[in-house]
């Protein structure tokens, strides 16, 4: 799967079931193994504000289906 497969999914919260956004991003360490990825809250799309940005880790990320991706809860 590549990255801009990802890219356009929802990002959902399995604890609340809100919709956090889509990932934009992803943070590579020099071994190149992804540490987080970042998500874009949906409501600053169009403002492009760096407060509506979430880091999501691997750990998180709880299952990837065809539209959304579902994850355990946000630090």
């Amino acid at each position: 799967m590549n990255l801009s497969d990802l890219q356009r999914k929802d990002i959902i919260n399995i604890d609340t079931g809100k919709r956090l956004g889509r990932i934009i991003d992803a943070q590579v360490n020099e071994k190149g193994i992804i540490e987080f990825f970042v998500v874009m809250d949906h409501k600053f799309w169009r403002f492009w504000k760096s407060s509506g940005e979430i880091n999501v880790t691997i750990n998180q990320i709880k299952k990837i289906g065809t539209d959304v991706i579902l994850i355990d809860q946000v630090y």
